[in-house]
């Protein structure tokens, strides 16, 4: 009370400059930490590709993709999720993801769709534990597909209808099979679409326009296609996928299958890693379990021709089986158009 006003002023005058540097110092320490709270979150956000998880495009046959996801998690301790369709289902998958990429490794029943995907440049390239085993021309030179299993497509009938057939390719356009064939769809079957494209670059079109003027009709896909057979709607179903046939007549059902002498397209299905594989050393490890002994004999089991040439089929061997050696560069130029040709003259 007894200071002069001019003192009290000044006092004043520090007091509120002290109040202000407080403040200052406040907003700049929770700025601070502000920052640092950024750099720490991004830090600690986790790599994707060091998740426990790898996600994997497969197509038929399910049991199969699901014995293999069961497997590799059993021995790895990583999560595998799954996405299992026809190979024309992943490639639109694929397609409507490329921005986003969700696959890790994709599955394909169909190496020139492969050799297709290759040609996009998504792939990376890795070769398996094992490879040095893989069936002769079973892998890319790039090692960007591997050919952990193989289908090829015959003629499956119904034995109620004909206990014993064996005719070839062109004798199915003969008067005595009129009505009685399917074929699957090529636009939908992968295995198909590559046996027509094989076919026609060696023998040209005459057998199938004399089978398609005999009436043979196109169900649908694989599924579709095997269902008009074992119904009894036809007796005869060209370019049948093999493990298919094998499998239902395990189950008892009236059906037989053999490979037509003029020959037919061994077909390997590429697993392939994505060069944008949110989990790409999962990847890595699920190639090298598919070509295990314990994964090559679950493919065995399911009927699909093991990828790896010391490992025995269950069905037909595959030295026994007549080929038509693929020239794949020819058939893939090819491919679509004759899938779409065939359709249309079976529509007629």
């Amino acid at each position: 009370t007894g200071y002069p006003a001019s003192l009290k002023r000044k006092e004043g005058n520090m007091m509120d400059w002290k109040k202000t540097a407080m403040l200052l110092c406040s907003a700049c320490l929770c700025l601070s930490l502000t920052a640092c709270g950024t750099q720490t979150e991004k830090k600690a956000a986790p790599a994707s590709s060091g998740e426990k998880k790898v996600t994997v495009y497969m197509p038929s046959p399910a049991g199969l993709s699901k014995k293999l996801a069961q497997g590799f998690e059993k021995k790895t301790g990583i999560k595998v999720e799954t996405f299992q369709g026809t190979t024309g289902e992943i490639l639109a998958r694929l397609e409507t993801e490329k921005n986003n990429p969700t696959a890790d490794v994709v599955i394909l029943a169909s190496w020139s769709d492969g050799l297709n995907l290759k040609k996009q440049g998504g792939l990376l390239s890795y070769a398996p534990q094992n490879s040095d085993k893989l069936v002769k021309g079973w892998q890319d030179p790039d090692h960007q597909l591997t050919g952990y299993s193989a289908s090829a497509v015959g003629v499956i009938y119904n034995t109620r209808q004909y206990p014993k057939l064996d005719a070839d390719w062109a004798e199915l356009g003969d008067a005595a099979y009129k009505d009685k064939l399917a074929i699957p769809d090529p636009e939908k079957s992968g295995a198909c679409k590559d046996f027509l494209a094989g076919y026609v670059n060696k023998y040209g079109w005459s057998a199938l326009e004399a089978m398609a003027k005999n009436g043979m009709k196109v169900p649908g896909a694989n599924k579709a296609a095997l269902e008009a057979v074992t119904t009894g709607e036809v007796g005869i179903l060209v370019a049948g996928v093999d493990y298919n046939a094998y499998t239902a007549k395990k189950k008892g059902e009236p059906l037989d299958i053999y490979y037509p002498k003029s020959g037919t397209i061994v077909n390997p299905r590429p697993a392939m890693i994505l060069a944008k594989a949110p989990h790409g050393e999962n990847a890595k490890k699920f190639m090298d379990y598919l070509l295990s002994d314990e994964a090559q004999k679950l493919v065995a089991d399911a009927y699909l021709l093991p990828g790896r040439s010391d490992v025995k089929a269950k069905g037909t061997q595959l030295a026994d089986i007549p080929q038509i050696t693929p020239e794949w560069d020819k058939m893939m130029a090819l491919a679509s158009k004759a899938a779409a040709r065939l359709n249309e003259l079976c529509r007629r």
